[in-house]
């Protein structure tokens, strides 16, 4: 399709792996284990509502001591909002050991799968010498994740939200990415699902955008791919 870039920068939750049934069926298996029974569909409604309503990922103190706290705080927050939108926070005795368990468990390969087309096609890109990176708004635990899933052997650098301080669609995220490769902006690809994080912010410094919508027909934009292996 294109000559291929020097670098190629993917987001990883929704373009490299996914959560296995969604979020919902995740948090609704959990909280049985603290006795409290919820409907999927209400939290995966309260969960993303809360989600786009929260602030960034990202931290004005990005000391590494710090972080992780940090990290563990940003998500308790949006699970209290998630299941006080729900009107579910209460059935809980307990809702502090609930959420550690639920944030441990996002650290293992347990709730995540990898899309088919991932592997061949990061297998194809390593073997013609491409190197490959990872620009995510997750936060540390995405190194856990990569090796459990047995992904992180694919990736030169990983940039996070939570340690650069900056967010997709942020151009700082990007331009932390960059650095960390002897390439210019248009020498580089970034492949992700949001339209807005990835696409735009990718194409608002100057890298080459794909946005990864698989299974839609519509076409949003004329790099639009209906999976990886599109790119040839």
């Amino acid at each position: 399709m294109k000559s291929l870039p020097k670098v190629i920068f993917f987001d990883a939750v929704g373009t490299l792996f996914g959560v296995k049934g969604s979020v919902g069926t995740v948090y609704q298996a959990l909280a049985k284990n603290h006795n409290v029974e919820v409907d999927a569909k209400k939290i995966d409604k309260a969960f993303y509502q809360s989600f786009a309503q929260a602030s960034p990922l990202a931290f004005t103190v990005t000391n590494p001591e710090k972080i992780p706290q940090q990290e563990f705080d940003w998500w308790k927050n949006l699970a209290i909002t998630t299941f006080t939108q729900a009107g579910l926070l209460d059935k809980f005795t307990d809702f502090d050991a609930f959420f550690q368990e639920l944030y441990l468990h996002f650290a293992t390969e347990k709730p995540w799968y990898i899309y088919q087309d991932v592997i061949p096609n990061l297998q194809k890109w390593q073997q013609k010498k491409v190197t490959l990176a990872i620009i995510s708004n997750f936060d540390s635990r995405l190194y856990s994740v990569l090796k459990a899933l047995k992904l992180e052997c694919f990736f030169s650098s990983i940039t996070i939200s939570s340690e650069v301080g900056a967010a997709k669609p942020n151009p700082k995220i990007f331009a932390t990415a960059i650095a960390k490769h002897n390439c210019l902006p248009e020498e580089a690809w970034h492949i992700g699902d949001s339209f807005t994080d990835d696409y735009q912010g990718a194409k608002k410094i100057g890298i080459t955008a794909f946005l990864l919508k698989r299974g839609y027909n519509t076409v949003i934009e004329k790099n639009q791919l209906p999976n990886l292996n599109s790119l040839g």
